[in-house]
């Protein structure tokens, strides 16, 4: 079975789910036999704060790693529940046994279709995705394999993975087995730099926590790399050859960067295509406005004269990445851009989707900032 390195981590149910279903030929990928049998994928540290969505520090052989693993049970879709709720008892119940792979392909196609619309090029994604999934690399993908890969498909942050593949900004995929992943190990898993036991949490207050995290960052050259990178994330996700996609959980805790401060995603679980929100959206019945936020921070307006939420997602993802800029890029900045930089973000936090010419105003902040903060840091040893 899985090891751990540290007895504080709750690992209950995801190996023993997964090699479960290995052992009994259901599922494959490419870590279940060193997560299973050969027992050279350790389980260490936990990250996360949720039985249903666990992630964890791992060792993979001489690689380290994190292993996520997500548990969702909720039967639809909701507002109030995690993006990508799934029925355990139904997880790998597709493909079927007999199905082609010409089928296999129809299939993700169709879903790729239903997520994404008819964008970029989505037959070159599928053929990503069976490259993927063939985890032996004997040149085929075997029903386990397929089974896998149709699960792990169902995760919004698993497709934008796929998807940003070779983006610098995007973990690397190293492994799967059903729909537990392992990315690339990343050094500084929060965007400030101190972690505090959750039992010492409940008793600081908010505003003081907030000032506690500007106060344990990097210096600031190194928190302007890593500001330009979520910026660089921004345009990743933006209008990409797959449509848009939605930040619906701007929180530093999603955020983490390498010992060289590139930034890099640590959790996307909230970043949603905008065609599949748009979907869910449109017949979610609300009062006021408050009824029409998904996730922490992805908001519509209530059509008061339907009681239907609208479409619109009202901010877009790049005044999200300024709000939580702000304070993290004025406190400690230099004296003379200081009052520069503090505008930019200004502008930058009062975009509105609604604008007229948002997209041609967004490209102009967007490369305002990043040029801003270039300029300043492009002589030092931290950029």
């Amino acid at each position: 079975m899985a090891r751990r390195l540290f007895p504080g981590a709750w690992l209950r149910k995801p190996h023993y789910a997964q090699c479960d279903k290995y052992k009994t030929g259901v599922i494959d990928g490419s870590a279940c036999s060193s997560l299973c049998a050969k027992e050279t994928l350790y389980f260490g540290k936990c990250l996360s704060t949720k039985p249903n969505n666990q992630m964890y520090l791992g060792i993979w052989g001489n690689l380290q790693g994190v292993i996520k693993c997500q548990m969702e049970e909720a039967a639809q879709l909701d507002f109030d529940t995690d993006p990508e709720p799934r029925k355990e008892i139904v997880l790998f119940d597709k493909p079927t046994r007999g199905t082609t792979v010409e089928k296999f392909k129809e299939m993700v196609y169709g879903l790729f279709k239903a997520k994404l619309g008819e964008q970029g090029n989505l037959s070159e994604l599928v053929n990503l995705i069976l490259s993927f999934a063939d985890g032996n690399k004997d040149g085929r993908v075997s029903l386990p394999e397929a089974k896998s890969a149709w699960a792990l498909l169902q995760l919004d942050e698993f497709l934008l993975m796929v998807i940003l593949h070779d983006k610098e900004h995007t973990p690397k995929l190293m492994g799967f087995c059903g729909d537990l992943y392992v990315t690339e190990r990343v050094e500084y898993t929060s965007l400030y730099g101190i972690s505090l036991p959750w039992i010492i949490e409940l008793f600081i207050p908010s505003g003081f926590r907030r000032s506690m995290d500007q106060w344990f960052t990097p210096s600031w050259p190194r928190k302007a790399k890593i500001a330009i990178g979520l910026l660089e994330f921004v345009e990743d996700i933006f209008h990409g050859p797959y449509g848009n996609f939605l930040m619906c959980d701007t929180s530093a805790k999603n955020l983490g960067y390498n010992d060289k401060y590139d930034l890099k995603m640590m959790d996307m679980r909230k970043i949603v295509p905008e065609m599949n929100l748009k979907e869910i959206i449109k017949d979610r019945q609300c009062e006021t406005d408050l009824d029409c936020i998904y996730g922490t921070d992805c908001r519509t307006l209530c059509d008061q004269s339907k009681m239907r939420c609208t479409t619109e997602v009202i901010q877009p993802n790049l005044a999200k990445a300024c709000q939580l800029l702000k304070d993290y890029l004025l406190r400690g900045a230099p004296s003379d851009i200081h009052e520069e930089l503090e505008k930019q973000l200004y502008l930058c936090i009062a975009l509105k989707v609604t604008a007229n010419q948002m997209e041609m105003e967004h490209s102009l902040i967007l490369n305002n900032l990043k040029t801003l903060l270039w300029k300043k840091i492009s002589h030092t040893n931290d950029s």
